[in-house]
């Protein structure tokens, strides 16, 4: 029995809110890796924000391509992991993009609380939407077995 997730079960899982551990190539050292709140649209591109002057930011600004891994931890033991092309980084906007992102992390009033403490931070003009286009995917569904 396949234990690798179809490609609407992948795309699905992905979708959830989950913290994702995103990959990007740093030179001679090892990759960096961090955790990401992110946002995918099924069939579509993920993405994410940072700040372009933190070392995540210079690398992926540098680079062209990252990975994201998301997993299940507890059993049954699932997870995605993508990686593809860097297709799009452009300022993001505090109401449009991370107000919805942090209220999709820690709800309603968690989420206005957190965009309301980033709006001096992101007035400064180094933050930025990365767009990550799913290229490669690998998947495991321990369910399945």
């Amino acid at each position: 029995m396949s234990r690798t997730m179809t490609k609407d079960e992948r795309q699905d899982f992905l979708a959830e809110a989950r913290i994702g551990i995103l990959s990007v190539a740093d030179g001679e050292r090892g990759p960096l890796a961090s955790p990401v709140w992110y946002e995918y649209d099924q069939g579509g591109d993920l993405w994410f924000l940072t700040q372009s002057d933190s070392r995540k930011g210079r690398l992926l600004l540098e680079g062209g391509r990252a990975s994201l891994c998301v997993q299940h931890t507890e059993p049954p033991y699932k997870y995605v992991s993508v990686e593809g092309p860097i297709v799009g980084i452009e300022a993001y906007d505090v109401e449009r993009d991370l107000l919805p992102m942090a209220q999709r992390y820690l709800g309603a009033e968690g989420g206005r609380a957190y965009a309301d403490g980033m709006v001096e931070k992101a007035a400064k003009g180094n933050s930025i939407k990365v767009h990550i286009r799913p290229e490669h995917w690998l998947t495991v569904d321990r369910e399945t077995i």
